[in-house]
C-alpha cells in the first residue's frame, strides 16, 4: 500500500506545523485538479486530456529489449495475463504492464522507503524521510542485491527494471498519472528510471509493518509507571492453548536430532519463557526509559505506513483443507491478508505464463504481486498453491543505550557509534543534513526526535546502570536490518512443484516471517513457519533491554531444521489466522510473548470440524462463506451477563432489548451489532480506559464526535452526551482487539475485581461491581449512538457506523474537499468487526470507522484451477477515472468472488482487451 504522507491510516494526525506548508501547495493541487478532472465541475479541458495517462490494452506496441513477442491479455476487470517464451521478456512485460496500471504508486512507495519523500512532497515530509533514512531500508536492499541475492533473481529485477523503464520512456509526468500533472504546478519533481533495488526495497517496507510486537515492549514498559506486574500480566494473558488451538498441532522438537519432527514422541526442553513471557528486563526500566519510549510514541505515529496500521491490528486468516473432506477430493485454499485499506489495493492481480515450461522459460504462475515487484507473492502455479498470514514472531528488540560522548557503554567500555550522514532534499525548499548514529544493536531512533535528544542528555543516572555518561537513548535490532534472500524466495516459490521445492524456497524468506500454508495437486496439504528468528541470552524480547550489557544480546538464529512444521496431519485441514504456531510445551525456542489469542483461528477451525462432524463435504462456496462468518466472540461471552442488567431508563432498556435473540452475527443491517459494540467499547473505557499510563492516552479523540443539538435548552441526553466525550478526551482506550477479548474472560466471573471499578462523575455513581460498570456502559453507548445515530433506534444498524473510506495515496489523504471527492470514493457500510474471521478491523481507541480489512480474498481449487475464485480490495488500474479504479470494490463489500482463469483455454474465453508487445 502507498504510504499516507501525512497521517497514518487509523494514527494521529501530524503535527499542525507540518499542514501549514502545505496550504499553498494544496490551493494549486485543486486548481490543477479542477482543470484535469473537468468532469464534475465543468470541462476547461476535455475528458480526453484525462484519459491520456490511461494504458494501452488492445493493438501492439513496440518494446525495445524483447527477445520475442509478449502478448498482454486482459479480462473484463483489467486484470492482465502475460504470456513470453523466455523468463526475461515475461518480467520485462511485468513491469511494463505493472507501470502502465501503477507507476505513480510505485514511485511514492520507492520514495518512501528510500527516505526520499521530501522530493516530491515538500517539507511537511522531511521529518518522515530523517526517520526512514535512519533505518535505512534501501541501504540493506542494495546490500542484499550486490552480495546475497542470485544471479537469476538478480537478472530477473534487471529485466522487469527494463520494462517500467520502457514505460517511461519519452512520456512527460503527466502522461503517466493524474496526480503527476498537480505535483508539476508545485514543484519541479519529474519521475525517475526505475532500479532493481527499488523493487528489493518494497520488502523492507513491508516487513516494518509487519514487525511484531515492538508497539508491545514500548507500552508494557511504560504501563510500569503506573501498574505493578500483576496488573501488567492481567493485560497480556496467557495465551489460551488449551482453548484455542496452536497451527502445527502434530510433531514436536527433537533434542537428538536438534530439529522439529512431524510425529516425534521427544520431549522438547525449554530454552525460553513460553506465553506472554513478561520477564523482560526489569533493570532497564525506570524514569529514563520511561521518557525516551514515551517520546518515541510521536516518532512512530508518523512514520507512514506500507501495507499496514504501522505495526498495530495486523492480522490475516488463511486455512487449507485435504481433498478427503472436499467435494472435489483435491485440497482447497482460502486466504485474506487483513492489512490497512488503501486505494489502489496493495495487491495487483496478474498471471505470468510461460508458453512453454523449459529451462529458458520456467514460469506459469498466477496471482497477487505487489506493484514494483516481480513474481507472484500470494497464488498458485500448474502444480500447488500457498498463502501467507502474519506469523508475529518476535524479530525486533529496542534496547536502553547509555551514551557518552561520541560514543555508548558496553560491558564497561565506551565504543564509538557508527555514524553516515544523508542529506534530504526537498521540493521547494533548502537540502536537510543530518547525523544516522548506530551502536551494536543498530539504528538510534531516538535521534531522531529533538525532544528525546534533550531528554536523554538530561537523563539522571538510573541506579541500574552504569555510573558515569550523558544520557540515554534507544536503538533498534531487527533482523530486517540485514541483507537478507527473501527477493530469492519469491520466485523459488513461484515455480516450486511440490512440498519438498516449496520448503526449500521457504528457506529464503527471511523477513517478514509469515505462516506458509500450501496445497498441491496430488493432493497434499502442509504448513511452514519460515524466517530468520532470533535466539536471545538472557531476557525474552518482551520489554527493552539494557543496550550496555552483552548477556541481552542476540545469541544467533534458529535455524531451518528447527522451524515448526505440519505435512498431511491427520485431522486432514491447516488453520493459520495469527494464533500461536505451537503449543509452548512441545517447543525449546521462545518465538514471542505476543501472539494473537486465536479468536479468529478457532472459529474458522470450529466451522470446519463442524461441517466433517456433520459429514459434509467442503466446496470452495463455504470456503468464501467461512471467509464471511461475522459472529462475535465477545458477544457471546458478554450478551447473557448484560441482559440480566436491570436497566431503569426506559430508553436504556429499549437498547438493552435489541440484544434480546440476537444471534451475535455482526451484519451490516444490525442495530444489535451496533449497540453491543458501542456498549463493548464503553466497557473497555471504564474498566481499563482511566487506569492506563497518560503516556499511553489517546489525545483528542472523543467517543461522541458527532454532535449534539445546540439549539434550545440543555436536555438529559445533550448533557450525558456532552459529559461522557469530555470524559474520553483525556483517557486512555485499549484498541478491544482479541487480546482485550482474553482479559475480559479471565475476569469476567469475578464481580468485585479491581478493574471493574468506575470513579464518579456529575450524573454518574462511581461503580464497584461488574455489572455497575456494565449497566453504566449500556447507559453511555444509548447516550453515544443517540448522538451519532439519533434517538429512534429503528434507524440504527451497524454498518451506519461501522463504514469504509478508500482514500488515495497521498494527494487523496488531506486537504480541500474536492481534492478527496476526485481521488477517493466511499463509504461502503460493512458487516465483521474486529478479531471476527470477516475481519473488518475497528479499533476502540479511535471509532467503529474501518482501519484494516480483508486487503483480497481467495479460494483455490486444486481439483481444477480454473474454478478457483478471487477479489481485490479496489481495482487493477491506480488511475482515477479508470473503469477499473474501484470496480471491485462493491463486489468484495458483499462477499463476492470473481472467476480466476488460469488455463491458456480460459484465460482465452475471459479475455477482453489483448495487447502484443513486440521487439
Amino acid at each position: 500500500m502507498p504510504p499516507n504522507t501525512t497521517a497514518s491510516s487509523g494514527q494521529k494526525p501530524g503535527k499542525s506545523g507540518r499542514k501549514k506548508g502545505r496550504k499553498a501547495r494544496l490551493f494549486l493541487i485543486v486548481l490543477v485538479l479542477a482543470i484535469v478532472g473537468g468532469v464534475a465541475f465543468g470541462a476547461y479541458w476535455s475528458i480526453s486530456t484525462v484519459r491520456a495517462s490511461f494504458p494501452q490494452t488492445k493493438g501492439s506496441l513496440t518494446l525495445d529489449g524483447l527477445s520475442g513477442p509478449v502478448d498482454v491479455q486482459r479480462d473484463g476487470n483489467g486484470i492482465p495475463q502475460i504470456y513470453a517464451a523466455s523468463d526475461a521478456d515475461l518480467f520485462m512485460a511485468q513491469g511494463y504492464v505493472q507501470a502502465q496500471d501503477r507507476f505513480y504508486e510505485m514511485d511514492v512507495r520507492r520514495h518512501m522507503t528510500s527516505g526520499r519523500l521530501s522530493e516530491m512532497f515538500g517539507k511537511g515530509q522531511v521529518k518522515d524521510d530523517e526517520f526512514l533514512r535512519t533505518l535505512g531500508w534501501d541501504r540493506v536492499a542494495k546490500k542484499e542485491y550486490d552480495t546475497k541475492l542470485s544471479a537469476s533473481t538478480k537478472k530477473y529485477l534487471q529485466a522487469y527494471a527494463k520494462g517500467v523503464n520502457a514505460y517511461l520512456k519519452g512520456k512527460d509526468a503527466e502522461d503517466i498519472s493524474l496526480e503527476y500533472a498537480a505535483l508539476g504546478f508545485t514543484n519541479d519533481y519529474t519521475p525517475k528510471e526505475w532500479t532493481p533495488v527499488d523493487s528489493v526495497a518494497w520488502l523492507k517496507a513491508m516487513a516494518w509493518d509487519l514487525r511484531g510486537n515492538m508497539q508491545e515492549e514500548i507500552d508494557r514498559s511504560l504501563m510500569t509507571s503506573r501498574l505493578g506486574p500483576k496488573q501488567i500480566a492481567d493485560l497480556y494473558p496467557e495465551y489460551p492453548y488449551s482453548r484455542n488451538k496452536a497451527i502445527v498441532q502434530e510433531g514436536e522438537y527433537d533434542t537428538v536430532t536438534k530439529s522439529y519432527v512431524q510425529g516425534s514422541s521427544s520431549t522438547a526442553s525449554s530454552t525460553g519463557t513460553a506465553g506472554t513471557g513478561l520477564t523482560g528486563n526489569a533493570t532497564a526500566s525506570g524514569a529514563d526509559l520511561q521518557s525516551q519510549l514515551s517520546g518515541l510514541y510521536d516518532v512512530l505515529d508518523d512514520v507512514p505506513t506500507a501495507v499496514g496500521v504501522n505495526g498495530n491490528g495486523i492480522g490475516s486468516n488463511s486455512w487449507v483443507v485435504a481433498g478427503s473432506h472436499t467435494i472435489t477430493n483435491k485440497p482447497l485454499l482460502a486466504n485474506d491478508p487483513h492489512l490497512s485499506a488503501s486505494l489502489p489495493s496493495v495487491w495487483y492481480q496478474m498471471g505470468l505464463h510461460c508458453r512453454g515450461i523449459s529451462s529458458k522459460c520456467q514460469y506459469d504462475v498466477s496471482g497477487y504481486t505487489f506493484a514494483g515487484m516481480p513474481g507472484v507473492v500470494i497464488g498458485h502455479n500448474q502444480d500447488i498453491a500457498w498463502g501467507m498470514t502474519n506469523s508475529g514472531v518476535d524479530v525486533t528488540d529496542l534496547y536502553l543505550e547509555k551514551l557518552t560522548g561520541n560514543g555508548y557503554q558496553y560491558d564497561g567500555k565506551v565504543l564509538p557509534f557508527r555514524t553516515r550522514e544523508e542529506t534530504i532534499k526537498v521540493a521547494g525548499g533548502d537540502s536537510k543534513t543530518i547525523v544516522v548514529r548506530e551502536t551494536n544493536n543498530g539504528p538510534l531512533l531516538s535521534d531522531r526526535n529533538d525532544e528525546l535528544v534533550k531528554v536523554g542528555k538530561k537523563a539522571t543516572v538510573d541506579t541500574a546502570a552504569p555510573d558515569r555518561g550523558d544520557g540515554y537513548g534507544i536503538s533498534l535490532r531487527w533482523t530486517a536490518l540485514d541483507p537478507g534472500n527473501s527477493m530469492d524466495a519469491v520466485f523459488e516459490m513461484d515455480k516450486a512443484s511440490d512440498w519438498s521445492e516449496f520448503r526449500k524456497a521457504s528457506a529464503s524468506f527471511d523477513v517478514p516471517s509469515q505462516n506458509l500454508i500450501y496445497a498441491d495437486t496430488k493432493d497434499n496439504i502442509g504448513y511452514q513457519l519460515p524466517g530468520k528468528i532470533p535466539t536471545r541470552g538472557e531476557g525474552d524480547g518482551s520489554l527493552p533491554s539494557p543496550g550496555w550489557d552483552s548477556k541481552y544480546q542476540w545469541t544467533g538464529y534458529i535455524k531451518q531444521a528447527e522451524l515448526p512444521y505440519e505435512y498431511n496431519p491427520k485431522r486432514g485441514y491447516i488453520v493459520t489466522a495469527n494464533q500461536a504456531v505451537v503449543d509452548k510445551d512441545k517447543y525449546p525456542y521462545t518465538l514471542t510473548a505476543d501472539w494473537g489469542y486465536g479468536a479468529r483461528s478457532q472459529r474458522i477451525t470450529d466451522l470446519i470440524q463442524s461441517k466433517i462432524d456433520g459429514g459434509g463435504k467442503i466446496s470452495t462456496d463455504d470456503m468464501r462463506q467461512m471467509q464471511l462468518d461475522n459472529s462475535s466472540e465477545i458477544a457471546k461471552l458478554l450478551v447473557p451477563k448484560l441482559l440480566k442488567i436491570d436497566v431503569k431508563d426506559k430508553n436504556v432498556r429499549e437498547a438493552q432489548k435489541l440484544l434480546e435473540g440476537w444471534d451475535y452475527t455482526q451484519d451490516a443491517d444490525s442495530a444489535a451489532a451496533a449497540y453491543f459494540n458501542a456498549t463493548w467499547r464503553n466497557i473497555l473505557k471504564l474498566a481499563f480506559g482511566n487506569k492506563l499510563p497518560k503516556e499511553l492516552r489517546v489525545k483528542g479523540q472523543c467517543l461522541y464526535v458527532d454532535p449534539v443539538d445546540t439549539t434550545g435548552p440543555v436536555d438529559d441526553d445533550d448533557a450525558k452526551v456532552r459529559e461522557c466525550g469530555q470524559r474520553d478526551a483525556d483517557q486512555a482506550q485499549p484498541d478491544g482487539g482479541d487480546r482485550w477479548f482474553e482479559v475480559v474472560r479471565k475476569i469476567v466471573d469475578d464481580e468485585k475485581n479491581d478493574w471493574w471499578t468506575a470513579p464518579k462523575t456529575r450524573l454518574d455513581k462511581p461503580a464497584d461491581t461488574r455489572d455497575e460498570l456494565f449497566a453504566r456502559a449500556l447507559k453511555d453507548a444509548r447516550w453515544e449512538l443517540t448522538a451519532k445515530l439519533g434517538k429512534d433506534i429503528d434507524t440504527w444498524s451497524w454498518g451506519r457506523l461501522h463504514r469504509l473510506f478508500l482514500k488515495n495515496q497521498t494527494l487523496g489523504t488531506e486537504g480541500p474537499r474536492f481534492i478527496k471527492y476526485m481521488l477517493n470514493r466511499g463509504p461502503w457500510k460493512l458487516s465483521g468487526g474486529e478479531a471476527t474471521v470477516n475481519a473488518t478491523g475497528w479499533n476502540a481507541a479511535g471509532g467503529y470507522g474501518v482501519v484494516w480489512v480483508p486487503s483480497m480474498r481467495m479460494v483455490v481449487n486444486l481439483g481444477d484451477l480454473d474454478k478457483s475464485k478471487w477479489i481485490n480490495l479496489s481495482g487493477a488500474s491506480g488511475h482515477a477515472y479508470s473503469a477499473h479504479y474501484t470496480d471491485q470494490t462493491d463486489k468484495w463489500a458483499k462477499g463476492e468472488l470473481l472467476p480466476w482463469s488460469f488455463s491458456k483455454k480460459a484465460v482465452d474465453k475471459s479475455t477482453s482487451d489483448t495487447l502484443v508487445l513486440k521487439p
